[in-house]
């Protein structure tokens, strides 16, 4: 992606917290019709010195079965965003030269694909997603609360996909490229509007 320097976010813990916290990856793959997109969530796991994401699709899907094997995908997590309007710039009520922009946050993986078609894998797989994002209800849903033959059959319908990490990059896109005066007033006007993930993460920066 573009990415110049002032936007680059270079973090590995950044990074890694974008991705556990915006899991929904939008991920490219090449297909027998050229390139496809398909939104899938992905587990971040560092637990070596490799790092992966892992998910699964279901088997009607083709991307398992069509992408191939030599050549990377890419997978996108999107954060915050939210739209600029030049009217929060103080410079611009000075002289005019001022347009509208987008602010967003957004980390992209390059990595290799493998397929992984293994029931205890995927049951693994499974519990470790449904632990986490289940984590926070009152009461939280297990695999074990659904029918046993049900999940099984559950599991027929679905492969299991792992991404190994070959890179990792990182776009904080919030306005580092104006004065101080101009972020602080894109700030009051996002907060304005409601848009306090991208606010904040602004204030983030300025502290820092």
């Amino acid at each position: 992606m573009y990415l110049p320097a002032h936007f680059a976010e270079n973090d590995a813990a950044a990074l890694h917290e974008l991705i556990r916290e915006f899991p929904l990856a939008t991920l490219m793959t090449q297909g027998q019709a050229g390139p496809e997109a398909n939104f899938i969530p992905l587990h971040l796991d560092t637990s070596d010195t490799t790092t992966r994401l892992v998910g699964h699709v279901a088997r009607a899907n083709p991307l398992w079965r069509e992408h191939p094997a030599e050549m990377p995908v890419l997978a996108v997590f999107h954060g915050p965003q939210a739209y600029v309007t030049p009217s929060w710039y103080p410079t611009k009520h000075e002289h005019g030269k001022a347009v509208p922009t987008w602010n967003y946050i957004a980390v992209q993986a390059t990595g290799r694909l493998r397929v992984i078609d293994d029931a205890s894998w995927l049951r693994a797989q499974l519990e470790s997603l449904v632990g986490e994002h289940e984590a926070g209800f009152a009461q939280p849903w297990q695999i074990a609360d659904a029918p046993a033959d049900y999940i099984e059959k559950m599991l027929t319908a679905i492969v299991g996909i792992e991404i190994t990490v070959t890179a990792l990059q990182g776009k904080w896109k919030l306005s580092q490229n104006q004065p101080t005066a101009n972020q602080e007033g894109v700030i009051a006007g996002l907060r304005e509007r409601g848009e306090t993930a991208v606010a904040a993460a602004m204030e983030s920066g300025l502290e820092s």
